[in-house]
């Protein structure tokens, strides 16, 4: 079997798992609040798998190896910035967001923050939608072209018929189950980036001969400014690069498709556990990214765009089936992610701004959007 015929089989079977999630998650969607934060029952294995794979997809796989690629050793920075933005969350923000948004009820974050705030509840609510809505639309759209690109490179086959299927695929799951669907397929990709961050380094170090030889071989692809810390930066201009790259940190705690995992989880012992599962989840697959970055800088002939160092790189560690099967775990995940931003975006348009939230009708409306 060669490696284009793996890749295909691998990807139809695991859109076939993800559509059957969506008929196993639609048996458990009963209204809207189990539509939109799937009932308050979510366990610790899912709500820090699932959140940290909807918080990650291009970017960390492509976008994190790409940039330790290009970058060299400041590329380093960026773990200690995402990881950052994983300890704030789990650390500060998710204890008190479980009780609040279980107190007062909110099934989304715009609602819990116009709550308790009178006349201005209904203006709040629709700035929220708004920003939601607008932002994530850039953002989705960031994800399917990510995706577009490397199923047209890996199967020689337009953009637009890639993002098509992929965007089919994930309506039709998203649709069928909501919540319980986009978490539970969420927390497959997360176990997938996983299983990616510890498998594709490992292989990486050995093929190069471990750390000393890594090292010693990065000192020849890499130029002198590459190979300092804070780059071609001193001074000053170091110390606001470097606060400049622990500034992706920031951006964890204000996306509402991540916090609202938080919002459902089912009682405080469960935020206990999920957020050793979640950070560790980020080291993991942030640290591993890293070390794939600059193995393939050492292993791999200059790549036209660095984001495709990771698949070019697996394709030379592995076999052509066990590489196929990689590559298309990682097309999967890039896939797969956007399904929290659409999921979002429906309770924005429908949820949010709607007038009456008891409709008999309301799961139906929801689904609309």
């Amino acid at each position: 079997m060669d490696y284009t015929t793996t890749v295909l089989i691998t990807l139809i079977v695991y859109k076939v798992v993800l559509i059957g999630i969506g008929f196993y998650a639609n048996q458990k969607t009963n209204s809207t609040e189990d539509y939109f934060i799937g009932g308050r029952g979510l366990g610790p294995w899912v709500a820090a798998i699932s959140s940290a794979a909807s918080a990650s997809s291009a970017w960390t796989l492509l976008g994190m190896s790409g940039a330790a690629y290009a970058m060299g050793l400041p590329a380093i920075w960026l773990v200690p910035a995402v990881v950052s933005g994983y300890v704030f969350n789990w650390l500060w923000l998710a204890p008190r967001l479980q009780k609040k948004a279980k107190q007062e009820q909110s099934v989304t974050l715009s609602e819990l923050l116009a709550h308790g705030s009178g006349k201005f509840k209904k203006p709040i609510l629709w700035l929220c939608s708004l920003c939601i809505v607008f932002a994530f639309t850039f953002y989705i759209a960031a994800q399917f072209q990510a995706a577009g690109n490397t199923f047209a490179s890996t199967f020689n086959v337009s953009m637009e018929s890639s993002i098509a299927l992929g965007t089919l695929i994930i309506l039709i799951y998203t649709l069928l189950g909501g919540f319980w669907a986009v978490s539970i397929t969420d927390t497959l990709q997360g176990i997938l980036m996983a299983v990616a961050g510890l498998i594709l380094p490992i292989a990486g170090l050995m093929a190069v001969g471990g750390f000393s030889e890594l090292w010693q071989q990065m000192q020849s692809v890499y130029t002198g400014a590459q190979l300092q810390l804070t780059g071609e930066h001193s001074g000053l201009i170091a110390l606001a690069f470097v606060i400049g790259l622990f500034g992706i940190g920031l951006g964890q705690p204000g996306q509402p498709h991540v916090v609202n995992r938080m919002m459902a989880l089912r009682d405080q012992k469960a935020v206990q556990q999920a957020r050793i599962i979640a950070i560790c989840w980020a080291a993991i697959v942030i640290g591993g990214m890293l070390i794939v970055g600059w193995c393939a800088k050492v292993l791999i002939e200059p790549v036209a765009n660095n984001e495709q160092a990771l698949l070019e790189v697996t394709n030379v560690l592995f076999p052509p089936v066990v590489a196929g099967v990689m590559i298309a775990a990682i097309l999967s995940a890039i896939m797969s992610t956007a399904d929290s931003q659409l999921l979002v975006s429906a309770s924005a348009m429908s949820y949010d701004i709607s007038e009456d939230k008891n409709h008999k009708n309301s799961l139906l409306y929801s689904r609309l959007p």
